[in-house]
């Protein structure tokens, strides 16, 4: 290969690569006497550890929009951009604490079940079908997307679509042992990809360290380098442009609104995404109540230096490539990752390979298994094949896999979609962004109103799309730029554009009204609504008290860069 990639590179890869095999197929024969067990299949049968529904969380969340998306995100915006990760901690506590113990005792293990428990059918079916299409033409694309661009670009470059194949063949290896072989292999996942990413920041911060500080200075000296030549990326709030600000400074504040993202879009995309998705909350629907607090707070920890992981490597590509010693990247802000890996020595480059390759394939594999499951227990089983046993909806799982991963590749071949030209982790939060208003009205208030009604959660999602729609898409050429719920911005593209987070925050306020609106004129408590036990909330002295310290953590990391 080329571009640096040596034997002892590949040497590596290939070590993580049997290592990760080895013990997938391990975890898969253990579990064979379950082979035709479709709750088992889909759901582990509620054997997972709480180390193991945490590391199974972050390495299916941390893929390659994380460091690739993420990364260019840093170099783009710099420090804001950690507010995804250290308000999703928050959003992490809050799942724990009031959403899991919903899902666990009204026994929900699909996305799709709890809406046909709480409200019908018809919100079930609506619900499945979207989130098999997010799930394929949104995340597994970009995913795949984002991942080929990055080792390509690392091994020479021509070898994009054979990389593409590769990762979906790995990922799909995985997830044909079902959601234990999932977490279980992501445990070691996380692992690579944490030791490979910190090693990446570390090298990082060195090469800047040493750049303008002479050799030997190393990482500490680099990172006050970074504070002392990129001030403005240390700051978490991204000022509101004004008559003077330039294109760069709009675009920026289109990306991350400032105060706006804290009072709309950025509380929804959280909360939605690992309260109310599949492909997340699995992992903690087959454990008991206290088994899956602890593994959610766990992932909750494990996020908070998910920054220093993903983030600050676009910051030192930034400053090194502002100062002219970096090159021109390849593929825009998405391609600052890259940039800086091509000054790591021979092996760790390996090493950090293997860690892009842990983070895409795991990720992959929670998506697809997700996507069966969905599939395979909300769709087929209901609608195509009722008298189906266990060991056929097994077996339709892993068609949907198959499926599932085959239409991604199609898509991704030629990036179809465009994803190249947004900005990987811009794509992902913009276009998921169209639904999650929508979504995570309905969802919490089926949790904690027992008042809202099936009319009511059907108008909700589609609204909350047709208003995201709006928001994103026609408001600012019909209004102008200013209106008095917000400003629109110019684009640089001879347009106008409204920040799409606060298109989520609109979308989400005028959702609840209507969805409020139509269920006072149902009866005053659903009949199909969830009995809230006030005991499942209570928490245990030591739950509390990880809690207060990642909460204090938190508010120490904001205190800081403000």
């Amino acid at each position: 290969m080329k571009n640096g990639l040596t034997n002892l590179d590949i040497a590596v890869f290939v070590i993580y690569f049997i290592i990760v095999s080895a013990y997938g197929y391990s975890i898969y024969r253990k579990r064979k006497k379950d082979e035709h067990d479709a709750k088992a299949y889909f759901l582990a049968e509620g054997t997972l550890t709480w180390w193991a529904i945490g590391a199974s969380l972050i390495a299916s969340n941390i893929s390659a929009e994380q460091f690739i998306g993420m990364s260019g995100e840093g170099f783009f915006l710099g420090i804001a951009v950690a507010a995804y990760e250290w308000l999703a901690a928050v959003a992490l506590i809050i799942v724990a604490v009031w959403f899991i113990p919903v899902y666990l005792k009204n026994h929900i293990y699909t996305m799709p079940q709890f809406l046909k428990t709480r409200y019908n059918e018809s919100v079930a079916l609506i619900m499945a079908i979207f989130w098999l299409f997010l799930y394929v033409f949104v995340n597994l694309t970009s995913i795949l997307y984002l991942g080929a661009v990055a080792i390509n670009g690392l091994a020479g470059g021509e070898y994009l679509h054979v990389i593409m194949l590769g990762l979906a063949i790995f990922a799909l290896l995985i997830s044909l042992g079902g959601m234990k072989v999932v977490a279980y292999t992501d445990v070691i996942q996380v692992a690579v990809l944490i030791v490979g990413g910190l090693v990446t920041s570390y090298i990082a911060l060195s090469v800047v360290g040493e750049t303008y500080n002479g050799p030997g200075s190393g990482a500490i000296a680099g990172f006050k380098t970074l504070l002392t030549n990129a001030p403005e990326h240390f700051k978490m709030i991204i000022p509101k442009p004004t008559a003077t600000s330039t294109q760069n400074d709009i675009n920026k504040y289109l990306t991350f609104p400032g105060l706006a993202s804290y009072a709309a879009g950025i509380w929804i995309i959280n909360l939605n995404y690992w309260g109310c998705n599949q492909y997340i909350t699995q992992r903690a629907l087959g454990a008991d109540l206290q088994t899956a607090r602890n593994g959610i707070l766990f992932a909750g920890f494990l996020k908070l230096m998910m920054p220093l992981i993903v983030m600050l490597p676009g910051i030192a590509a930034f400053v090194l490539y502002k100062d002219g010693h970096l090159p021109q990247l390849v593929g825009g802000k998405d391609g600052a990752y890259s940039a800086v890996l091509t000054f790591l020595p021979t092996g760790l480059k390996g090493l950090s390979v293997a860690a892009l390759t842990a983070a895409i394939v795991a990720s992959l594999a929670g998506k697809v298994n997700s996507i069966s499951t969905i599939y395979t227990l909300d769709i087929h089983k209901k609608y195509f094949g009722k008298q189906a046993d266990e060991r056929k909806l097994v077996y339709i799982g892993r068609a949907a896999v198959f499926i599932a991963m085959i239409v991604a590749v199609i898509f991704t071949w030629g990036d179809i979609l465009g994803i190249g030209g947004t900005g990987g982790f811009t794509f992902i939060q913009k276009y998921t962004g169209f639904f999650s208003p929508g979504v995570f009205a309905m969802f919490f208030l089926g949790m904690f109103w027992k008042r809202t009604t099936g009319a009511a959660a059907v108008v909700g999602v589609i609204l909350g799309f047709l208003l995201s729609v709006f928001f994103n898409e026609l408001a600012p050429g019909i209004t102008g730029p200013e209106t008095f719920l917000y400003t629109a911005y110019p684009n640089g593209k001879g347009g106008f554009e409204i920040p799409f987070h606060i298109c989520m925050g609109l979308s989400f306020f005028f959702t609840m009204i209507a969805m409020i609106a139509i269920s006072m004129a149902g009866p005053k408590v659903n009949p199909k609504a969830f009995e809230l036990d006030t005991t499942m909330f209570r928490l245990k002295p030591q739950t509390l008290a990880l809690i207060v310290v990642m909460l204090l953590l938190i508010a120490t990391l904001y205190i800081r860069f403000w």
